[in-house]
């Protein structure tokens, strides 16, 4: 009967706001009215779990989550996305035949560049990133190279450390490509699945991180990956993220936002260099 319920039960304006609200203060995403059915359906299944009669039981449970594991279980729901590797390739493009001669050019000796993933989601930008640079560096292996990969959800970064992927996150990588960079994942996993090999996996630190929070990491950056994260706050969100994003990058280092994104209406001292990639002049 609980099942039942919980399929069933509304979620109210009131229930809409008073989540929305929490969900914004604790992590910045802006729940319009029209994530509200992406919203009930994804907490349903907490009130299945739980064993929780409505939404209203729900909320009280939130606020009155002393250890904080269930207010992260549900910025989880509400966070998580499905992405896939070289998604908006025109970055990796970028990273390729700009980002890293303008890295060479300036790093000299120290032979070191150091790259974010904002929002890395179950892992595939960090590690196209990664496959990026050893395919545009044949001496990668004699620099310091480290890319951060951050993510709010915890279950996103439990599956990007494993890096194992199906055929449908895969589709866009060259057959070459994947024999270079992945291996057959094993018997244990479906068919058409791939490891990314260590070598590749050694490039990437994954970390949890609420980019509303403070930033453990000091940097600077020679890029950092933004992508399709923005899209999720309002302007004045944005706003504070991106001029905390300006004091983490290196003079000439650059920003990617996604391609549904923009900064119109976001006031910022980055230089444009084409849609959504920009620089850091100073």
């Amino acid at each position: 009967m609980t099942q039942i319920a919980a399929n069933l039960v509304d979620l109210t304006d009131q229930q809409f706001r008073t989540i929305s609200g929490l969900v914004k203060c604790l992590c910045g995403i802006n729940l319009h009215e029209g994530k509200r059915a992406l919203v009930r359906a994804r907490l349903a299944k907490r009130l299945r779990v739980l064993g929780l009669r409505d939404f209203g039981q729900y909320i009280d449970r939130v606020l009155q989550d002393t250890d904080g594991g269930e207010t992260l279980t549900m910025l989880d729901a509400i966070s998580t996305n499905l992405t896939y590797f070289f998604r908006e390739p025109t970055h990796f493009q970028v990273l390729a035949k700009d980002l890293v001669p303008a890295v060479r050019a300036r790093s000299g000796n120290r032979r070191k560049i150091r790259i974010w993933s904002a929002g890395c989601s179950s892992g595939e930008e960090p590690y196209s990133i990664a496959v990026t640079l050893r395919q545009a560096m044949p001496d990668v292996a004699l620099w310091d190279v480290g890319i951060l990969a951050t993510d709010l959800s915890a279950p996103m970064l439990r599956s990007a450390m494993r890096g194992v992927y199906g055929p449908s996150r895969l589709r866009d990588v060259p057959p070459e490509v994947l024999a270079e960079h992945f291996t057959p994942a094993g018997p244990k996993y479906g068919p058409g699945e791939y490891r990314v090999k260590d070598a590749v996996r050694r490039m990437i630190h994954f970390a949890r991180l609420n980019l509303m929070e403070p930033w453990p990491m000091s940097g600077p950056f020679d890029a950092i990956f933004c992508r399709n994260v923005m899209i999720y706050f309002d302007k004045t969100t944005q706003q504070r993220l991106v001029e905390r994003f300006c004091r983490h990058l290196v003079p000439g280092g650059l920003l990617m936002i996604g391609h549904s994104e923009s900064l119109t209406g976001v006031r910022h001292g980055l230089r444009y260099v084409r849609p959504s990639v920009y620089e850091n002049p100073s």
